[in-house]
């Protein structure tokens, strides 16, 4: 019976039917039409300067269908503006908070994106990490085949979680030991909310973007996104290619993402916040063992 529930209230990214086009749809749109102009010109100025070497060194003429496959829309991006033109179904988040994840993209990608959730609003995040890896970790297996059977080319992983809501209070107070606040693999962590049974690939990468959307925390018998959270810092920090990470965190206005991102993500990382959805910077502490799990707190109040 729980389990059924669970399912038909798999959060709000599920179930928002809209009898218009909203703003979010047009802006996904443009920003989709967008990265394909940028990617014909990047394509056209490639071919351009190739054509004058291959002149000046008198060298045959550039096949035009090698012309035709550089400037051939990528399917990502044909699949999402598809999708987002024709459905009646708008991503969880709003155009103010779905701005703030694209200027990190816009910087970073084509980078390594790990999302804890697979929802309607996937297809926008691949399209948006056009070129680079984007990966989806999600609770449940048949929403997994219901989403890549219509969009195949979105690369997810199933993934279980043993936590409840119920116990965030409990659990919160792993903040003050010592385990929790050690930097490791977190197949390697002695704290209780560092997630181990992922694939090795998820552990292996060097993550670029995170964003914790996942898993469900509507009620006290959801698993709730304590142990996400945490180990979403923990990939942040044991990073050993040394860079930085920006770490997102949706539904801030519920106590659980609230307090578990600034106790684990730390409010001296808070980059920005925007409606429901926080932003953190956090560098990589491996190559500095000296670096405390939390900076100073500086004068941010959020």
């Amino acid at each position: 019976m729980e389990n059924t529930k669970t399912r038909e209230k798999k959060e709000n990214m599920r179930n928002k039917p809209q009898s218009f086009i909203s703003s979010k749809l047009i802006f996904i749109c443009c920003s989709i039409l967008v990265l394909f102009i940028l990617f014909l010109k990047r394509a056209s100025f490639s071919s351009s300067s190739t054509s004058t070497i291959r002149r000046e060194y008198h060298e045959i003429p550039k096949c035009p269908s090698i012309s035709q496959q550089c400037t051939k829309m990528p399917v990502s991006l044909s699949d999402a503006l598809v999708h987002y033109v024709t459905t009646e179904i708008t991503p969880q988040q709003t155009f103010a908070e779905i701005s703030v994840s694209k200027r990190v993209l816009d910087k970073k990608s084509p980078c390594n994106f790990l999302v804890f959730g697979l929802g309607h609003d996937s297809l926008m995040w691949a399209s948006l990490n056009h070129g680079g890896r984007t990966l989806f970790l999600e609770e449940d297996k048949a929403w997994i085949e219901t989403v890549t059977k219509k969009f195949p080319n979105l690369e997810s992983y199933h993934v279980e979680y043993d936590t409840k809501v119920k116990d965030s209070n409990k659990l919160i107070e792993l903040e003050r030991t010592e385990d929790c606040k050690a930097v490791s693999d977190p197949r390697d962590s002695k704290c209780a909310l560092s997630l181990k049974d992922f694939p090795a690939d998820v552990y292996e990468t060097q993550w670029d973007v995170i964003m914790v959307d996942a898993p469900t925390g509507y009620n006290d018998e959801a698993p709730g996104r304590m142990s996400a959270i945490y180990t979403a810092g923990l990939l942040a920090r044991n990073r050993y290619d040394g860079g930085e990470t920006d770490v997102f965190v949706h539904d801030i206005n519920r106590p659980v993402e609230d307090e578990f991102s600034v106790a684990f993500l730390c409010r001296g990382y808070i980059k920005e916040q925007q409606g429901r959805l926080r932003h953190f910077t956090i560098p990589s502490h491996r190559n500095s063992l000296g670096t405390p799990f939390c900076p100073a707190d500086i004068s941010r109040r959020f």
